[in-house]
């Protein structure tokens, strides 16, 4: 682990008040703040699923986000590789993050357009023999920020303090 996670609570305290309660800091978590939390998690437990039709849509709003001028042939084509996929069918590189992976690919895409295609066509810097998948790297990218985060972990870095209230633990 590189630097201290205790920063994280700062994203979901209002205030950003902090308070020692032991060696580690811990930081409050306002209703709604909780709300939001619990909707996250309840999110990274919803794995892709290519027959659900909301799913497709949303792997084809990638690709129309990803390539603007070219059609996409099918949900498995050898199209998806330009994105850097492992293979033709994008649903088996979410087997370790789920469905908020592609969502966080498409936010990314939509959000900041710039910047994805940016990354997504390498236009920047030295070009290598060999390089990035950038499609399999988003996915990991939300992975590593789910196990940074701990939000996979139920309870854990989530604690009660001495007053019953529940805070998240650096």
């Amino acid at each position: 682990m590189v630097g201290n996670r205790t920063w994280f609570g700062g994203l979901f305290s209002s205030s950003g008040r902090r308070r020692q309660l032991s060696a580690d800091k811990t930081f409050e978590l306002s209703p709604v703040q909780e709300q939001r939390l619990q909707k996250l998690k309840e999110r990274l437990n919803i794995p892709y699923d290519e027959t659900r039709a909301d799913h497709q849509e949303a792997l084809r709003a990638l690709w129309g986000a990803s390539f603007k001028d070219a059609e996409l042939s099918s949900l498995v084509s050898e199209q998806w590789k330009d994105m850097g996929w492992q293979g033709p069918n994008p649903s088996t590189d979410f087997r370790g993050c789920g469905f908020v992976a592609l969502q966080n690919l498409l936010f990314f895409a939509t959000t900041y357009p710039v910047s994805y295609q940016r990354l997504l066509l390498k236009q920047q810097g030295m070009r290598a023999t060999w390089e990035y998948p950038f499609a399999v790297a988003g996915v990991n990218v939300s992975y590593m920020l789910i196990q940074l985060l701990e939000l996979n972990e139920g309870s854990a870095g989530i604690n009660k303090d001495a007053a019953g209230e529940r805070a998240i633990s650096g």
